[in-house]
Order: structure tokens, then sequence, then C-alpha cells
């Protein structure tokens, strides 16, 4: 399984958060793109437009093990995808920002 160490990650590194919508709305990192593991499937095409053609995609969750098989999906399609160690809980503790639509301070659940 490819990862990616929170502390390795830069500003505007892409970051697909694949939570649910309760979890999302609590607090996530500002940037990312949300699209529920329960939804990823029908919502491929969203991800395909939005993500780098020559980049490669962080893909994030509550702890890492939802996102663990997003990254493998898309390895298997062919794209340079890797699983954030420790999910949303690292990059909280870590003291990364996490916000809210609206931009306020947001918090992991």
């Amino acid at each position: 399984m490819p990862t990616v160490e929170v502390t390795d990650l830069k500003d505007g590194d892409f970051l697909l958060d694949v939570r649910e919508d309760d979890e999302w709305e609590a607090g996530h990192a500002a940037g990312a793109l949300h699209i529920p593991i329960s939804e990823f499937a029908a919502r491929y095409g969203e991800f395909t437009e939005a993500a780098p053609q020559d980049g490669r995609v962080n893909v994030i969750c509550r702890s890492g093990g939802r996102s663990a098989q997003v990254t493998m999906y898309l390895v298997q399609q062919g794209i340079d995808a890797v699983n954030v160690d420790g999910g949303m809980q690292v990059w909280h503790a870590a003291g990364r920002e996490v916000v809210t639509d609206a931009g306020e301070p947001g918090f992991v659940v």
C-alpha cells in the first residue's frame, strides 16, 4: 500500500477526502475534494475531472482504512495515488488546519 505521512504533504497537494458527509461537515482540510467512499463509484467522473493529470492523489479518511480501499482502487486504475497514513486524526494532531465549509475552525469526528 503506497502511503504518505501527513508531515510530508505540502500546501497545494491534491487531497481526496473519502469520509461521509457528516464527518466532512464537522471539519476537513481546506481545498480537499470530497467524495464519500459510499458514492465514489457513482461519482468517479467528478474525481477524474478534478484530479491532477500528472500529479499524485493523496487519499484521506478518518484513520486510514477507507482511504486505503480507495487508494488501492485508484492504483489499479493506473493513477498515482497514496494513502495518507493515520488520516484526519493525524492531520489534526499534527496541527494542520481543519475547517468547515463556512471557513470556521472545524474538528475531526
